[in-house]
């Protein structure tokens, strides 16, 4: 049964999809932290016009994901804002795009990919990160300061890291570097983000073609000899991974070195202690939080959350960005504090979605923010804070450029 709220919110209307607009650059929308502390479940109305909920805090987010009487199929959700490719309702998740599908298919595919993305597969990377990383300083260092970090670190390294990975050649990197970017554009058209999408996955067809007949010691040759999959569904995680492989941590080394660069006492901790800088990745995830959009899951019963009925065929939206600052879960979590102990955050996701490339990003946030700060010890912004661009057009928070000098 639902509960009885106090007289003072009963009143209040539906959210008119996810804010996402910021009066600060690391801080979440401030109505969010309103909703954690008033109404942690709340009433939103997506931009289609259905309503469903908002979830604002660390325990219900962690709940939801946990659950499995929410769905995550992809034909059952609504985006909290518009986003080009999901304008219409969409159906089934196509081959491949198993972050769009529940148990058993979900397990299908993921059963593929895990044991290729555990701890220790991923530490043996790791040297290759260094070289790849020290590379990358030594042509920025050679051409001088001032320069844009995002144009020649941060974007470069995830980027050149996964397509080894996957064995992508890197020489075809403007493409789906662009296609990335139009797909998850918040204001691209419906044509513009689909045919981004059918322009990426028909690339990657071609490659998986190739490669079937002329294997290479990567990934996506060694899913072809596995024999489990077709080479559509090769395409369609190929896709995924390549998408989140590059993006996500390209921001968090953009949008992380620019929140060291304004914390200068936790800048300072840093350099003086490489070690924390562990410590420092988590905290980093936290308190920045670059997935500001979604997720969303579908409630497939009836269920009851803080006292509120999410009837079925609801779609919940979940803010990890206002679960990962709630009080509850994080002393004074809007500072930004390196030591603190971080682990449990939200910002990869829980349950069986949880980001399966978690640990490889882990390992090049560690790398690059080491090497950085040890090759640039005077590191500084090239422009005023206010100038630097932000991503709040974008389904990844983050900054579309970030200027420094030495």
């Amino acid at each position: 049964m639902a509960k009885t709220m106090p007289t003072s919110v009963a009143p209040t209307p539906p959210v008119d999809g996810l804010p996402v607009e910021r009066s600060d650059p690391f801080d979440p929308p401030a109505v969010l932290a309103a909703l954690r502390e008033e109404r942690p479940i709340s009433r939103l109305r997506y931009p289609d016009g259905s309503l469903g909920w908002l979830v604002t805090s660390y325990p219900l987010a962690r709940a939801v994901l946990a659950d499995r009487r929410f769905s995550r199929r992809r034909e059952l959700q609504r985006p909290p804002r518009r986003i080009a490719f999901e304008e219409e309702h969409p159906g089934p998740s196509e081959p491949g795009f198993f972050i769009g599908m529940d148990p058993p298919e979900h397990t299908r595919y993921r059963r593929q990919l895990t044991s290729h993305f555990t701890v220790r597969r991923m530490r043996d990377l790791e040297d290759r990160i260094a070289r790849i990383t020290a590379e990358h300083l030594d042509a920025m260092e050679r051409r001088g300061s001032p320069a844009d970090l995002v144009a020649e670190f941060a974007l470069p390294i995830p980027s050149l890291v996964i397509c080894e990975l996957l064995g992508v050649p890197y020489t075809d990197r403007e493409k789906f570097q662009h296609d990335t970017r139009v797909l998850l554009h918040l204001e691209s058209s419906f044509e513009e983000a689909m045919g981004a999408l059918v322009s990426l996955r028909e690339y990657l067809h071609r490659l998986v073609v190739r490669k079937r007949a002329e294997p290479a010691d990567d990934l996506i040759s060694t899913l072809i000899a596995g024999g489990a999959l077709d080479d559509e569904e090769i395409a369609g995680i190929a896709v995924l991974l390549l998408i989140a492989g590059h993006e996500t941590t390209a921001n968090m080394l953009g949008l992380g070195t620019f929140a060291l660069l304004r914390h200068s006492d936790q800048l300072a901790a840093l350099r003086a202690d490489p070690s924390l800088v562990e410590n420092a990745v988590e905290e980093l995830l936290r308190y920045l939080t670059i997935v500001h959009i979604g997720p969303t899951r579908a409630a497939l019963e009836d269920v009851e959350l803080d006292g509120e009925l999410v009837r079925a065929g609801e779609v919940v939206s979940l803010s990890l960005p206002a679960a990962n600052r709630d009080p509850e879960r994080f002393g004074n979590p809007d500072e930004l504090d390196l030591r603190r102990s971080a682990t449990g955050h939200l910002a990869f996701g829980h349950g069986i979605h949880q980001c399966l490339g978690q640990q490889l990003a882990r390992i090049e946030m560690r790398t690059g923010f080491n090497a950085l700060l040890s090759r640039f010890p005077d590191l500084r912004l090239a422009v005023e804070p206010e100038d630097v661009q932000l991503r709040t057009d974008m389904a990844i928070y983050g900054v579309h450029s970030l200027p420094v000098a030495w």
